[in-house]
């Protein structure tokens, strides 16, 4: 039996999208229905469906850099940095007074706590996109989590794409695939490369918009922006036996599976993709028994060879299994599942199916066996960028203490692996990045905010602090570091931006709609739509695509362009004023507290051409709404948020900054995302980072 062969090497084209290919036979499909249906825009990337599936293994490699002795003594050097994504500045500085956080205070205490500026947008990959590269998104060219085809107004994943090759050969019903390749979207030179540049070892664990591993580090571990095995951001998968379960309501997150509990035993299939040998669209799956107790609560899981024995209530460990594409190919993966209940009905949750970093189908780290030496030592883990399953919770597929026990299991992996990454740190930098204190946010941030439209003094009160004992929890964390690491060594800990409780959601193209800015082909159709089919763009002059993103409709560049060139800016200036003019009719409050203008407000050049002409800075409690984000029109321009995600920061960046502690003052002031690297940099007495800020525009890909 043949699995994937682990990648072969080719050269690193700087300050190009990194670009990965295979000549092996692929096994991942083609874009399907599944992961081309419509993407949700809840919140950040957990909502987006991956536009193109994964189509083929990487390529990597590493130039190699020769060591003068100046480079020896600064790669003596030992700096760690920390990254808690989403930790909130006014939340720490509060817990911190509180005396809730000691070990932040001690760090404190030593080199300085301050906010750290974020991006704009602050969106997730555009902030660790601005730190890893100290250029805007003007420069790096990531603007959201989901960008725009103007030649075709289709919408594609920010950070990454596919492609595949045609079929080598077809016969029957069969095919030879293509080669394809994978392409890293976000543009200019990482800082662990200019470190490499000057001899310094780095190791990246889990950096964000980081997928496929840019190979440029001497060790990385890619994070958010990681597929699932069926080039989603993760899908689950529920089986019950329940007749018409969840039966009129879309989810957004997963699929439900009806199975038969019959003699106590229920016969269900793991679904993989599509086959990428068959000429027509058929799904790769494996099929599982689960054997019920007739007395216990309790189910045995057999899965190929895999046995797991559960009770209610239970998750099992990682299961590895393979998807056969044909009886010499097989596509290694793993999943976990979790018991939810036997009788009276039959109720299993699986997990997505994660990539196995023991046997990995698409390379997750650089080297490739960096992944798999990390589970043999650690045990397998989440390899799927952001493993806090939020869509279960937002689906009502798992309740509030089933999803905080999935996200306790993904923070147990990652600190586990954190304390193995830290015992081996000897030289260099060390980058480890924590994502739950963000996905956690955005579920329970209600929570702690009694005039949250959805708060529930009956249910939220006993949430009331599972943030701030989170917060507690990565606190431990510093803890640990400071007591393992030698006295030389800088810590740094960050964030990339902060939080609030998000009350009311704005339609943006509803807006523009009601302005006359967008006009439909339907004036009573007054909702519905998505993906602008009700869109007359023979009159539209401006669009909303994305969280914060504003368009405009601009001749000779969108597909149905009507605004002419020399009438842009006019127009820019003003619906930014109209803009900054919106009032919240249900308490008078101002919805749009700052509007920016990609051309003037964007430092960076190189990348413009791929983002929005504008981009909107909601006001404190208030962001884009979902249904905008992707097209589709609602009656009324606010609404309340009544969703499972309450928490969010894609507005205002100034309402949101991040945080920077460090256990001495860092050589050069450090006061947002763009300069941090540059300040860490200078550490190890690289003084110019980045090397260069591009000034002319590239074409648009």
């Amino acid at each position: 039996m043949n699995r994937v062969a682990p990648p072969t090497t080719q050269p690193q084209q700087k300050d190009d999208a990194v670009q990965h290919r295979s000549t092996l036979k692929n096994p991942f499909r083609a874009p399907s229905t599944r992961t081309r249906r419509r993407l949700s825009a809840a919140g950040s990337l957990a909502g987006l469906t991956v536009l193109a599936a994964i189509v083929t293994l990487a390529a990597l490699s590493l130039t190699a850099c020769e060591r003068t002795e100046a480079a020896e003594a600064s790669s003596a050097k030992k700096v760690i940095v920390l990254g808690f994504d989403g930790m909130d500045y006014g939340l720490t500085k509060k817990l911190m007074a509180e005396g809730r956080m000691p070990n932040f205070q001690k760090l404190a205490d030593m080199g300085g706590f301050s906010p750290l500026g974020t991006a704009i947008p602050p969106q997730s990959p555009v902030a660790w996109s601005d730190f890893i590269t100290g250029m805007d998104a003007g420069g790096h060219g990531i603007f959201d989590f989901v960008h725009r085809d103007p030649k075709t107004m289709e919408p594609y994943l920010s950070t990454s794409r596919s492609v595949s090759e045609p079929p080598i050969m077809t016969f029957g019903r069969w095919q030879i695939p293509g080669s394809g390749k994978v392409e890293l979207l976000r543009h200019g030179e990482a800082f662990w490369q200019e470190l490499g540049n000057h001899g310094v070892e780095t190791s990246i664990y889990r950096m964000p918009a980081n997928f496929p591993p840019s190979g440029t580090a001497t060790r990385e571990l890619s994070g958010m922006g990681v597929p699932d095995i069926n080039g989603d951001p993760g899908r689950f998968s529920f089986y019950t036996s329940e007749l018409f379960a969840f039966s009129g309501k879309e989810l957004s997150g997963g699929e439900v599976y009806e199975v038969d509990a019959f003699d106590n035993e229920v016969h269900a299939a793991l679904h993989g993709p599509n086959n990428p040998f068959l000429q027509e669209p058929q799904e790769l799956t494996t099929d599982f028994t689960a054997y019920i107790d007739p007395v216990e609560d309790a189910a045995k899981i057999v899965v190929g060879d895999e046995e797991r024995l559960l009770k209610v209530g239970e998750w099992s460990d990682w299961v590895p299994f393979e998807l056969e594409m044909i009886p010499t190919q097989k596509v290694p993966a793993m999943v976990r599942f979790y018991l939810r209940q036997v009788r009276p009905e039959f109720e299993l949750y699986a997990s997505p199916i994660n990539i196995d970093p023991e046997n990995q189908a698409l390379p997750v780290s650089y080297p490739a066996d960096f992944a798999e030496d990390l589970a043999k030592e650690g045990g397998r883990f989440y390899t799927q960028g952001m493993p806090e399953d939020t869509k279960s919770l937002s689906d009502g597929v798992l309740d509030r203490d089933e999803f905080l026990a999935q996200t306790k299991i993904t923070n147990d992996e990652i600190k586990r692996q954190y304390k193995i990454a830290l015992s081996k740190f000897d030289k260099g930098l060390l980058f480890y990045y924590f994502g739950d204190t963000d996905q956690v946010s955005h579920m329970m941030w209600r929570s702690m905010d009694p005039d949250h439209p959805a708060y529930d003094p009956q249910v939220d009160a006993k949430y009331a602090d599972v943030i701030p004992s989170l917060y507690q929890e990565m606190d431990g964390v510093v803890g640990y570091t400071l007591e393992h690491m030698d006295p030389d060594t800088v810590l740094v800990v960050m964030s990339d931006h902060g939080f609030m409780s998000w009350r009311r959601a704005v339609n943006l193209n509803s807006w523009l709609r009601d302005h006359g800015y967008l006009v439909v082909k339907d004036p009573t159709l007054r909702s519905g739509g998505d993906m602008f089919s009700n869109v007359d763009w023979s009159r539209t002059k401006a669009y909303g695509l994305g969280i914060n993103g504003l368009y405009i409709n601009l001749k000779g560049r969108e597909k149905n362009g009507i605004v002419d060139p020399a009438d842009k800016q006019a127009l820019m200036d003003q619906i930014e004023a109209d803009l900054l003019g919106l009032v919240d009719p249900s308490n008078g409050a101002q919805a749009v507290s700052r509007v920016f203008q990609s051309q003037r407000d964007y430092h960076d050049r190189g990348y413009l051409s791929i983002g929005p002409d504008m981009l909107v800075g909601y006001a404190l409690h208030y962001r884009g709404s979902n249904e905008s984000a992707l097209g589709e029109l609602t009656p009324d321009v606010f609404s309340d948020n009544t969703e499972a995600w309450s928490g969010d920061h894609c507005i205002d960046p100034a309402v949101v900054p991040g945080i920077l502690l460090t256990s001495q003052p860092l050589p050069k002031k450090a006061t947002k995302l763009e300069n941090l690297a540059a300040a860490v940099l200078s550490e190890f007495g690289v003084e110019r980072f980045p090397v260069e800020h591009p000034t002319a525009e590239h074409p648009a890909p």
